[in-house]
């Protein structure tokens, strides 16, 4: 099993030419699993890719487009594009001051759980966010990290959407910073009515430095996964 994770930050990147790296990667993985069963030997790789897109909506195979509020040319004004795309979950904004992961990981590599992913995911969101004295936790059956829940004042932090195919994993999480959460308004977050959303500028009251939420992030996917990231 390779537990190396290669690391990639990509900056400021647009929505489709990350998501074909993420399919370029992706399929490198697949082919090279699918040599495996003749050459055993092969290792397969892991990455990891950070990135900031500019405004995007992306709706999920199980999305409902009736939760995107605006039409085609509204969109155009507010200067955000929209793709439907092949992860898990509804409808989610992504944008500036926003810190996406995107894993691209054989779990063969670690285990082979999507659940068990998918709540590990959820940790190293929750112990980053931890050393800003803010306690994430999840809700039942609603994937992402969230703040008070069980409360009224409910609102969610981080959302999550992945797709895996012979344990493989594509797409991941997008942890609020320093987003415009204006942007929000024009969607029903994940399809969920009535829960807010929040970035850790809101709660902390002051502007955060992505660069150093970047690095917990990584120190606690290390402890989690028991993995060494390597930047590349």
């Amino acid at each position: 099993m390779n537990k190396e994770i290669q690391f990639h930050d990509l900056g400021i990147k647009d929505f489709q030419e990350t998501w074909d790296y993420q399919e370029a990667l992706f399929k490198k993985i697949v082919d090279l699993k699918i040599q495996k069963r003749i050459q055993p030997e092969i290792i397969t790789p892991n990455y990891i890719l950070f990135v900031e897109h500019p405004h995007v909506y992306t709706l999920g195979k199980s999305g409902a487009m009736s939760n995107l509020l605006l039409s085609e040319k509204q969109l155009e004004t507010k200067g955000a594009s929209f793709y439907k795309i092949n992860r898990g979950g509804d409808i989610t904004y992504h944008g500036p001051g926003q810190i996406i992961g995107y894993p691209i990981l054989d779990l063969e590599n670690f285990f082979t759980d999507i659940h068990k992913y998918l709540r590990f995911l959820e940790e190293v969101i929750i112990l980053t966010l931890a050393e800003y004295n803010i306690i994430g936790t999840r809700s039942e059956g609603e994937t992402g990290v969230w703040i008070d829940i069980g409360t009224p004042f409910v609102r969610k932090i981080c959302a999550m959407g992945v797709r895996a195919s012979r344990w493989v994993t594509m797409h991941g999480f997008a942890l609020n910073i320093n987003t415009n959460l204006g942007y929000f308004d024009y969607i029903i977050p994940c399809g969920i009515k009535g829960k807010a959303v929040t970035s850790l500028h809101v709660e902390l009251g002051k502007t955060v430095n992505e660069v150093e939420v970047k690095a917990i992030i990584i120190k606690h996917f290390q402890k989690i996964f028991e993995a060494k990231i390597i930047s590349n």
